[in-house]
């Protein structure tokens, strides 16, 4: 069954080392960051993403893996000089794929959380962005604000920035593993659910490609300005120095403003013209 795109979300947490005399050269020893070189040496770098989240990791019609964050992991590893080699999970499934080591990064429109920030850290920014409320069309799904999501149904994967902010104010969860799109904005408008929070473009784009579900994008609710970009254990910072040196390198000479505009019809991968004043924390 071809796979199409889901909302996804934010991932990320903490390591102190501390060590003195003899013990220190011990540990210095044992937390040496060979990441870069072990990718060098395997020539192959495994990135892990979800498949399901249009339009920055999904499956098109040919049945191939494709998207903003797919598509800027390729052009990084073509530039390395190493093969790109994808591993599909769900957001969960992802984070822990990168903590277990079973892959060097991920790659799935991913941001920081102050909480998670203490375990990872994120590459350069590959996309500017804010966050909106997707809800019916017929009623606005009675939010105007983010006050009225009290004793609303919000939608979403467990454990994401998105579903702890709609928790926090006092919507009722209702949860879903890797869904698509499509079974997303058909449970809005059928009242299934009543609100979706999730990346602005990434909503935009979702809307506009199921024209026929009768949901739209909360006008003027805009809240959360933010950046996002490739999750990397805190650990490997050599590998993620060597990332970031060539994601400058591709905003510098246009690459990255190219692949943005085929998938987004706009350049994310700088800031946007609209204002975001609100700023809501999940933890």
């Amino acid at each position: 069954m071809k796979k199409w795109a889901t909302f996804a979300v934010i991932a990320v947490s903490g390591l102190v080392l501390s060590a003195c005399g003899t013990g220190n050269n011990e540990t210095k020893a044992k937390v040496k960051d060979d990441s870069w070189s072990k990718v060098e040496k395997k020539k192959t770098l495994t990135v892990a993403t979800s498949g399901t989240l249009f339009p920055s990791s999904y499956y098109n019609e040919k049945n191939e893996l494709n998207g903003y964050d797919v598509e800027i992991a390729k052009e990084v590893g073509k530039r390395l000089g190493v093969k790109v080699n994808f591993k599909e999970y769900n957001v969960d499934g992802q984070i822990s794929s990168i903590n277990r080591g079973e892959a060097d990064f991920a790659a799935n429109d991913f941001g920081l959380s102050k909480e998670r920030a203490k375990k990872f850290s994120l590459s350069v920014p590959i996309k500017y962005s804010f966050d909106s409320m997707i809800v019916r069309k017929s009623d606005d799904s009675g939010i105007h604000s983010l006050e009225d999501l009290k004793g609303k149904k919000a939608a979403g994967e467990p454990n994401t920035s998105y579903m702890k902010i709609a928790e926090k104010y006092g919507a009722t969860p209702v949860t879903y593993d890797n869904a698509t799109n499509d079974q997303y904005l058909t449970d809005v408008a059928n009242g299934r659910t009543d609100v979706i929070l999730n990346d602005y473009y990434l909503q935009k784009m979702s809307v506009a490609a199921l024209p026929d579900i009768p949901v739209k994008i909360l006008e003027d609710v805009y809240f959360n300005a933010n950046h996002t970009g490739f999750l990397f254990v805190k650990e490997n910072k050599a590998l993620k120095d060597k990332v970031d040196e060539t994601l400058e390198a591709m905003q510098k000479d246009g690459t990255m403003k190219k692949i943005s505009e085929s998938y987004f019809q706009t350049d994310v991968s700088i800031k946007p013209k609209q204002e975001i004043k609100e700023t809501v924390s999940p933890d």
